[in-house]
């Protein structure tokens, strides 16, 4: 991320210390691969982007996700959307009129979805292994 990014991060995390900058980075990360996968440039909703946060937090950290989350402050989907809101109130993101913090509260059971994360790195490996094996 640029310069100018990483002084605003600073300036939230003044403002709202919950979060590391990581974790800000990371949900940025997360919007531009969403917008890519959805082959969209503008606007993606909560529940769009809480997919992408899944992806990306798998391909990137595997069943390090939990660690990693929690590392930055985060516990539950609502987490997502407060570090949203405030990357929106920084001016760092936009929204549209229907966007509301509520479009991140409890989309899933986040201890679940992390479980979620293991699962499917392990069932990964167990298929590359038997690929390997063939």
């Amino acid at each position: 991320m640029n310069a100018d990014f990483n002084k605003e991060v600073s300036l939230i995390i003044e403002k709202d210390p919950r979060y590391k900058a990581d974790a800000y980075e990371f949900v940025m990360q997360a919007l531009n691969l969403t917008q890519k996968d959805l082959k969209r440039k503008g606007h993606v909703s909560g529940i769009e982007l809480l997919k992408g946060i899944r992806k990306l937090g798998l391909d990137q950290f595997g069943p390090m996700t939990r660690t990693v989350f929690y590392n930055w402050g985060i516990r539950k989907t609502d987490d997502f959307g407060s570090i949203v809101f405030n990357m929106i109130d920084s001016g760092l993101m936009s929204k549209n009129e229907q966007d509301t913090l509520l479009d991140f509260k409890d989309v899933y059971d986040f201890e679940t979805a992390l479980n979620v994360f293991d699962a499917d790195f392990k069932i990964k490996k167990e298929d590359e292994s038997k690929d390997l094996l063939s």
